[in-house]
């Protein structure tokens, strides 16, 4: 008998070291010692030279499969099976991120892409790219930047999220169950092999370029969004770049940013899409079609859609009605006919602002400020996740991460690079501290941010970098009762962020790259 405990614990005890070896390994610094510190200052003005492309990251649906229950999740358990149309023995899925796990696509709506601009001054180049994804993970952002040629002459680069709700999943939660990862590691290579290509191609159709600017700032009160967690604070509106050949004003690309979650098509939707996003570049480009008819001419060349402030939570709701803009006809259900008539609405209003041609410049100038910071990570799910390799967040300190924070100036305009879904009242203003809070303290994350920039346009890149979750201001944090506002059920967004902390650290950075800018 003794000698079977004995055997038995030293199973345990090799069991037990198996797991820890495996959980330090997945936690391990994937790209140890490296840290930006980006100050670029241009002061000069100088004729300004763009290039935009763009490559597909789309996933080329093979197997498909027959939902039993039609309950648009893939369970064997529930009689579900695929359709090994390959002939490979196994199910070859792509599993949609965003709303839940075992949602593997059917098929493909529109492609889904990695957008950039590469804007030259004369003394520095930077690309900013645009991804049809959930979220793109810090560690895969340097994986790209390190294969950017050097002979590209990039500077810095900025790779931004859409956050698409319908596309593949990037990050790795949102796989066949809570213990796979959803991230097919050949298409995550084919997207940044896709990503480098478009950069070089970008830099390839560089031309001389005149800037136009331009901002709706009726957005937050046009219905097209609702705020689903209080306090009610919507972001401003949308802000426009058109950059223009300066030799004969046709448009080599447009750059859009508005505040909405991309999950127009909320959960039942099984193909893969850009959502909204699609039809306002569609729309941009090619014109805003009622049906066949062209209801209004597009600006040509190629837009590129940034997301903005939209934690807290912007979202085209079921609850809400999106009009057609041109039959009235109202759309509530998540629809490909709603999902167009939200991508139209913010098209039109967005051609009507570059119509009045708020500032043109015909020679501008770059400056840069970036760096490397490293927040706490405070959310036992998130570190569990990575511990069994289900995300790649990479600790370079005991329970920190690393991600980064910038900010770019472009003429006029400055663009923000934050690294997730920050609540818009950090941006805007707003934030409270109600009843009912975990933390019994004031608001710790002000002015907002909006008072300090001084820049005449603004422009919020949200998940840019990274996809670190929402960032919450400390005063409105939740996660148990009382819950805030003394309502009787919790919140959501704190299952999602780093921790509590992370809304004051972000905040502090974002405020330092501001001040070190201006």
């Amino acid at each position: 008998m003794k000698r079977i405990f004995k055997w038995l614990g030293l199973f345990i005890l090799l069991a037990v070291f198996a797991v820890s070896c495996i959980i330090m390994y997945n936690w391990r610094d994937r790209h140890p010692d490296y840290s930006i510190d980006v100050t670029i200052e241009n002061k000069d003005q100088s004729t300004i030279k763009a290039g935009f492309a763009k490559r597909p990251i789309t996933p080329i649906i093979v197997d498909t499969w027959n939902d039993a229950n039609a309950d648009n999740k893939y369970k064997e358990d529930d009689g579900d099976t695929y359709n090994d149309n390959n002939k490979n023995g196994k199910f070859d899925a792509f599993w949609i991120a965003g709303m839940s796990n075992a949602k593997p696509a059917q098929g493909v709506h529109d492609e889904v892409w990695s957008r950039v601009m590469v804007i030259d001054d004369g003394k520095s180049r930077i690309a900013m790219i645009s991804m049809d994804a959930i979220g793109f993970l810090h560690g895969d952002v340097i994986d790209i930047r390190k294969r950017i040629p050097k002979d590209l002459g990039i500077d810095y680069t900025l790779l931004s999220s859409t956050h698409t709700h319908e596309s593949n999943d990037l990050v790795g939660i949102w796989g066949e169950n809570m213990f796979n990862s959803g991230v097919n590691p050949e298409m995550m290579e084919y997207v940044k092999e896709q990503t480098v290509a478009a950069i070089a191609e970008a830099v390839k159709n560089l031309r001389p370029a005149k800037l136009v600017f331009a901002e709706d700032l009726s957005g937050k009160d046009a219905p097209l969004m609702k705020d689903t967690r209080k306090p009610i604070v919507k972001a401003t509106g949308i802000h426009l770049m058109q950059v223009l050949d300066a030799e004969n004003d046709q448009t080599l690309g447009t750059f859009i940013n508005w505040s909405n979650h991309p999950e127009t098509l909320w959960s039942q939707n099984l193909l893969i899409s850009s959502d909204f996003p699609h039809y306002v570049r569609e729309a941009m480009e090619n014109g805003v079609y009622n049906g066949t008819e062209k209801m209004e001419e597009g600006l040509g060349g190629m837009a590129i859609y940034f997301s903005g402030a939209i934690g807290g939570l912007m979202a085209p709701h079921p609850s809400i009605s999106i009009p057609n803009p041109f039959t009235g006809v109202e759309y509530a259900e998540p629809t490909f006919e709603k999902t167009k008539a939200l991508g139209d609405q913010i098209a039109l209003m967005s051609l009507a602002a570059l119509r009045k041609k708020g500032d043109t410049l015909r020679t501008s100038n770059i400056s840069v400020r970036a760096k490397t910071v490293f927040p706490e990570l405070d959310n036992t799910t998130f570190k569990i996740a990575s511990g069994i390799g289900l995300i790649k967040l990479g600790m370079p300190e005991y329970f920190k991460t690393r991600t980064e924070v910038g900010a770019i100036r472009i003429g006029p305009a400055l663009f923000l690079s934050i690294p997730g879904e920050i609540y818009p009242e950090i941006i805007f203003g707003g934030i409270e501290a109600p009843e009912g809070r975990e933390f019994y303290i004031r608001p710790l994350e002000v002015p907002p941010i909006e008072d300090l920039i001084t820049d005449k346009y603004k422009f919020y890149l949200g998940l840019s970098n990274d996809e670190i979750g929402y960032i919450i201001p400390k005063s409105e944090w939740d996660t148990g009762k009382p819950y805030l506002y003394n309502d009787e059920s919790d919140t959501y967004g704190e299952e999602n962020s780093l921790g509590p902390e992370t809304g004051p650290f972000i905040y502090k950075s974002l405020v330092e790259v501001i001040n070190d800018l201006q």
